[in-house]
Formats: structure tokens, sequence, C-alpha cells
């Protein structure tokens, strides 16, 4: 078990060879074996898929939506395009991060709220509370976690 107090602040961006799927409207967005996770102080795990590793085609960037975070810097956010489906902000990235996380350059973050599925392993995630940190909740991860309500003061 990873207790989520157990992890740094600032961020340890670590690599995983964990088996990372996002599926929406049936179709597989995302499938990689060459994942990083970002772990943060009361965060689940951030899951990144390099962009080499998403279907080409389903993702545009939303030009009017940024966020900063002050460990990565500016985030970038994509919309997810499927037949029938377009899920504004499903993905963001950091297309010139801080030094310390230019691992992440080319590489792809999907909310676990906004897409069908999404797996690491065989296992189903579920997303945290709050969709504001995007965090992935598996079976070995345990809290309690920030971002519901009333935690963002913790």
């Amino acid at each position: 078990m990873e207790s989520v107090w157990d992890y740094p602040r600032p961020p340890r961006l670590e690599r995983t060879a964990a088996r990372v799927v996002v599926r929406h409207g049936g179709v597989l967005v995302a499938e990689s074996v060459n994942c990083r996770r970002v772990l943060e102080t009361s965060h689940p795990p951030v899951y990144y898929v390099p962009r080499a590793d998403v279907t080409d085609g389903l993702l545009q960037a939303d030009p009017d939506h940024r966020t900063f975070c002050e460990f990565k810097g500016l985030a970038t956010y994509w919309d997810l395009v499927t037949p029938g489906s377009r899920v504004a902000r499903a993905a963001w990235s950091y297309e010139e991060p801080s030094p310390a996380y230019a691992a992440l350059i080319g590489a792809l973050a999907f909310y676990p709220s906004r897409v069908d599925e999404c797996r690491v392993g065989d296992e189903p995630v579920r997303a945290q509370d709050g969709d504001f940190y995007g965090g992935w909740i598996t079976d070995g991860i345990v809290g309690p976690f920030k971002g519901g309500p009333g935690t963002l003061g913790w």
C-alpha cells in the first residue's frame, strides 16, 4: 500500500512500467507501458502517457485555457474528440515544464472523471474527488486525499 501522505512535496516524478489504458466512447485513446507518475503529498498519482502512445487525431488543444503549477509550470489543456463526442479539457500537458520536470515533455495526463475508462494494469481507476488534481486512485493507494469538498485548505 502507498499512502499519499508519504509522497513528497515538491512532487516526485518516476517511471512506471505498469500498463496504462484510457478509453472513451468505445475508442482506445491511449495505451502505454512507458508512463511517468507524479507523486505529491496528499494527491493520488497522476499518470503521464507519452504522446506517441496516444491515438493520433483525438486531441485538440484548448487555446483559451491554461493553468500554472508552482512546480511544473504552465499547463496546456486538450479536448478529446471521438466519434459523436467532444470532452472539453479531458487531458493536459506541460509543453515547456520547469527543468526538474523536463521528462514530462511530450506526455499527456488524462482526467479519469472525464473519460469512460482508465486502467492501471487490469485495475479500473477511480477519479480523485474535486476534479482539480486529476489523480488516479487504485486499490494500492490510500488517503485521505486532497481535492474533495472542504479539503482545499489542508
